[in-house]
């Protein structure tokens, strides 16, 4: 199940996971992070106890995750859940990590310890916005669909075109692994208006929540990758003040609707998601019930 950041998966998740009395495997890049809560969007505790989620939680922020990590946890954790059970619910809006774990990961060159060891020195150097500015000029291919605020793929994506002079996307082939068992992809989308009021309203519930206390938290660990997402780098910039709190709070919500429109541009491209409205929970169930096994 994907969709952007903030149409509902979670909660349609959940009521699909207890249908089919089974788990749910989360794929997204910062939920896994323990330290991280309020600021992805996590399940809440009460969630969590309601159906056994792999992927929350179970990493640091101080490991290194990444697509070929996801892709070797996603895979074991669904063979042992299909040894008592039939179906597995993955749910989650790091496109990435689904087509890892539903295609398999693409075979990409060596890249030079040394072309790494530079780009990764100029980014502690330079931060965020010199990263960005060197994949929009060098690889503007990969800068139109990727994820902007991740430095880690900004980052890979930059050394693969110092060191091949090609975009990394022109090594993303479209041969795609087998495996063992069958995967059906369902969508959620909204009305673009109700989505953005939907980011702007969770955003306002996160600072209420504490979102600021939780940055403040971290913000001596903020040159981490796992913090140079959306909802920690605004705060950090606010705590070291660049910008007032009222702007930081503003560059949330702007950057987390910037974000959602990436979400749903990479998602668009599948041409096996079969879409609903969040609220069709029944034509779910039975467009799922429907499919031969």
């Amino acid at each position: 199940m994907v969709g952007p950041t903030a149409v509902g998966k979670t909660s349609l998740a959940i009521q699909l996971a207890k249908k089919f009395d089974t788990s749910i495997i989360s794929a997204d890049s910062r939920q896994c992070f323990k330290e991280m809560n309020i600021g992805v969007a996590k399940p809440t505790q009460k969630q969590l106890e309601e159906v056994k989620h792999y992927f929350i939680n179970s990493h640091s922020i101080h490991d290194e995750v990444n697509a070929a990590v996801f892709e070797k946890y996603a895979l074991a954790k669904a063979e042992e859940i299909f040894i008592t059970k039939n179906t597995t619910i993955m749910v989650g809006g790091t496109g990435l990590y689904v087509k890892a774990f539903c295609e398999g990961m693409d075979n990409i060159p060596a890249i030079s310890p040394d072309v790494r060891e530079e780009i990764v020195q100029s980014f502690e150097q330079k931060g965020l916005e010199w990263l960005q500015s060197e994949v929009k000029e060098k690889d503007p291919e990969y800068f139109a669909t990727g994820e902007l605020y991740n430095p880690q793929r900004l980052m890979r994506a930059l050394e693969v075109v110092l060191s091949t002079g090609r975009s990394i996307r022109s090594f993303q082939s479209n041969i795609k692994k087998e495996r063992p068992f069958k995967i059906v992809k369902i969508g959620l989308q909204l009305p673009r208006e109700i989505l953005y009021n939907q980011i702007n309203t969770r955003v306002d519930e996160m600072i209420s929540e504490g979102l600021l206390e939780e940055a403040s938290a971290l913000f001596s660990q903020r040159n981490l990758n796992a913090l140079q997402t959306v909802g920690y780098s605004e705060l950090f910039d606010y705590m070291e003040r660049k910008i007032t709190l009222e702007k930081a709070v503003e560059l949330i919500k702007q950057n987390t609707r910037h974000y959602a429109k990436r979400q749903i541009t990479w998602f668009s491209r599948d041409a096996a998601i079969q879409w609903f409205a969040p609220t069709n929970i029944s034509n779910i169930e039975d467009y799922v019930s429907n499919i031969p096994r």
